[in-house]
């Protein structure tokens, strides 16, 4: 069996600023693009019925609370002490998890912030999910090779860990 390549959590962290980096650049940009149709001279009310410079104003709120949030997750990262986890020992935060689901296999690391960010590393596919989540809340104080199910929609799925680092 060819032995998958090993994953540096630290060049994993530094993917995941980039990544959250590179989407706080883009939400600006949409951002000041928002800020500035709502200010343009064109959105001005022409009658009590239209409110296509208040819609752009509140996207233009929405995208900077986002851009905020974004912001915090980034310094979050940043200072973030990272842990190597014993085959024996509970997974927590920073936890880097492979999770058998009926036979396929993802990996799944476990931050603070910012779930449902993908990132790829030397051809393998991690997921950052937060303890929050439903699969979070499943795996936090879990230890390797622990099984469990759970009723998904009408059917009932089989969970496995394999590995935690």
């Amino acid at each position: 069996m060819k032995r998958r390549p090993e994953i540096k959590k630290a060049r994993l962290l530094t993917q995941i600023v980039a990544s959250l980096t590179e989407n706080l650049g883009l939400l600006e940009k949409a951002a000041r693009a928002s800020h500035a149709e709502a200010t343009h001279e064109s959105s001005r009310a022409e009658s009590k019925y239209d409110t296509r410079g208040l819609e752009a104003a509140y996207l233009a709120g929405g995208q900077a609370r986002q851009a905020k949030e974004i912001l915090d997750s980034i310094k979050l990262y940043e200072v973030m002490p990272l842990k190597d986890f014993a085959p024996d020992e509970p997974i927590d935060l920073t936890a880097l998890v492979e999770l058998d689901t009926d036979g396929t296999r993802a990996t799944f690391f476990i931050g603070p912030k910012s779930g449902g960010l993908e990132i790829e590393d030397q051809g393998r596919e991690i997921m950052l999910i937060t303890p929050q989540s439903p699969l979070g809340q499943n795996l936090m104080g879990k230890t390797m090779g622990q099984r469990w199910t759970a009723k998904i929609g009408g059917s009932v799925v089989k969970y496995e860990i394999v590995s935690v680092f």
